[in-house]
């Protein structure tokens, strides 16, 4: 269960009994102010708090300092939390996954490239993938079986450590030893394979690239998220990826 969720487990128990009301009437120009205030006070476990409103009347967008995203209404007194779908002509647009999708694509962007372990594309590169990864686990194995493949359509994939056993685990220890190793793109390749890592320690991103993913949404491995900040949960057949990503 997220920290979002719980917390607002506990605001619903709160608004039910009353205590948490809105005192006065609020202009539009003084709306998302007195929502962060509102919500802070109720939930300050949420941290710093993006508000802006919607397109959908009344309906206020809510991000968290962890990047969750909720909504609210105007007077702050109630907090939704699920997908906000909006109906189109041309179908129904996923507001929340579009928003996940920038979010996704500034905190990239905001970590930096110089952690990650990258196999560059053959030639002229047609497309990048970010690729949050366990050494251990066994669809991870057979993207980087892959991997060559992806490289010669022209496709890059970076690594970003995310041992999903966590902090003090076999499998982070190994995502630390293949990061200090001196050739990590060889070492990768044999840790991929099942044979064993030489250990090694150094100062390294693997606990930051960790947390970056459970912001970003990653809960189980892989998690590719592409240029754009779309997410694909799991294993997708390099030929099958290449068509997604316009490189075939």
């Amino acid at each position: 269960m997220t920290v979002c969720t719980q917390a607002i487990r506990s605001l619903t128990l709160t608004v039910l009994g009353g205590a948490v009301l809105f005192t006065q009437a609020v202009s539009a120009g003084e709306v998302e102010d007195a929502i962060a205030e509102q919500i802070a006070q109720a939930l300050p476990a949420l941290g710093e708090l993006d508000i802006q409103p919607t397109e959908a009347e009344g309906l206020y967008q809510v991000i968290t300092e962890q990047n969750e995203v909720v909504y609210t209404t105007a007077d702050g007194q109630f907090l939704i939390s699920g997908e906000l779908l909006q109906v189109t002509e041309g179908g129904l647009v996923n507001v929340t996954e579009a928003t996940k999708s920038e979010l996704r694509v500034n905190a990239l962007a905001d970590m930096g490239d110089d952690g990650v372990i990258r196999f560059a594309a053959d030639g002229e590169q047609k497309a990048a993938i970010n690729v949050f990864t366990d050494i251990d686990c066994g669809y991870c194995r057979k993207l980087h079986a892959d991997v060559p493949r992806l490289n010669e359509l022209g496709i890059t994939v970076n690594y970003y450590a995310f041992p999903r056993s966590g902090p003090g685990s076999s499998s982070f220890a190994k995502y630390e030893s293949v990061w200090c190793a001196e050739d990590q793109r060889s070492a990768m390749n044999s840790a991929k394979q099942g044979e064993s890592v030489t250990p090694a320690s150094c100062d390294n991103p693997v606990m930051e690239q960790y947390r970056l993913g459970r912001q970003l949404g990653v809960t189980g491995t892989p998690a590719i998220v592409l240029e754009d900040g779309n997410m694909v949960r799991g294993y997708v057949p390099a030929e099958q990826l290449a068509k997604g990503l316009g490189v075939l």
